[in-house]
């Protein structure tokens, strides 16, 4: 039995990419590359799906920042607040108030 070929996102990219510039027919990039033509449509297909994507990844990217940003901001403050409660004991308890 053969063992599946595993092509990177890389290879693919660059195959989709002759076959949108349309220099030579799939069949052309198919036989040259010794791929189906049938799996280089399905890897066009799913490109231009997922094309809008590229765009969207800053935000989700920024998103992701942002929400990091305040988790640690609401520790950070949850953590003053604890230890503005221990300060207020410890003085209280050491007779400074």
């Amino acid at each position: 039995m053969e063992k599946r070929n595993r092509y990177t996102s890389e290879f693919k990219t660059k195959v989709v990419l002759e076959v949108l510039r349309e220099e030579q027919t799939v069949n052309e990039i198919a036989s040259k590359y010794e791929l189906s033509p049938v799996m280089i449509s399905r890897w066009k297909a799913e490109f231009l799906e997922r094309a809008s994507t590229v765009f969207e990844k800053k935000t989700s990217e920024t998103e992701k920042m942002k929400k990091e940003y305040e988790a640690k901001q609401e520790r950070l403050e949850k953590l003053v607040g604890q230890l503005t409660v221990e300060v207020d004991w410890l003085k209280k308890k050491s007779g400074l108030k």
